[in-house]
């Protein structure tokens, strides 16, 4: 189901570095984390989203997630964006 609320999305932001920043800003409503990323990258975006109380959706797989993203390579975390 995440993989194609994340396909279906308008507004989305595909990558840590990004995620991270959209958190900062305060526009994210959700965030969907690959379960394969690496631990500290993992805990760097838990940590933000929930010290902003943003929901964190996981999914098993970068790759299917980048594919939902319409991109060919595999992504590690998604913004949806408000």
């Amino acid at each position: 189901m995440s993989y194609e609320k994340v396909a279906q999305a308008d507004q989305k932001l595909v990558g840590t570095k990004q995620t991270l920043k959209a958190l900062e800003d305060g526009k994210v409503t959700e965030v969907v984390v690959a379960e394969d990323i690496d631990e500290q990258v993992k805990q760097k975006i838990f940590s933000s989203a929930n010290r902003r109380g943003v929901p964190i959706v996981t999914v098993d797989s970068m790759k299917k997630l980048g594919k939902a993203c319409g991109i060919d390579v595999g992504a590690a975390t998604v913004a949806l964006k408000k």
